[in-house]
């Protein structure tokens, strides 16, 4: 239905930055909400950051100032600019999608690795 591919992933040293991307293909005329999550060990995937098709935006509290999302509607593509990137940041990010106007992914990408190094 929705197929989700993330970009951008890298290392970098703390106080970096880095720009992630996540391209929709597919049935993406069904897509309002897309965003980022990442995986914490020991817990549940956590919000990054969110954005509905209208332009609604959710940030997690550890992240904000930090990070931007934007979305692309016309490519069906949604980014996440990471600036003062710390080492706790280090994980793996999922791109993520759902047909509702609130972050509860349908759909996930298949993940691209950010390392922070000290």
């Amino acid at each position: 239905q929705v197929q989700l591919v993330e970009s951008g992933g890298g290392l970098v040293q703390a106080g970096g930055s880095l720009r992630l991307s996540c391209a929709a293909s597919g049935s993406t005329f069904s897509i309002n909400a897309m965003g980022w999550s990442r995986q914490v060990p020991g817990k549940q995937r956590e919000l990054v950051a969110s954005i509905t098709r209208d332009g609604r935006i959710t940030y997690a509290d550890s992240v904000k100032g930090r990070f931007t999302i934007s979305r692309d509607n016309a490519k069906n593509t949604v980014y996440l600019q990471m600036n003062s990137l710390k080492p706790e940041d280090t994980t793996v990010y999922y791109c993520g999608a759902d047909s509702v106007p609130f972050y509860r992914p349908l759909y996930w990408g298949q993940g691209t690795q950010v390392t922070v190094s000290s």
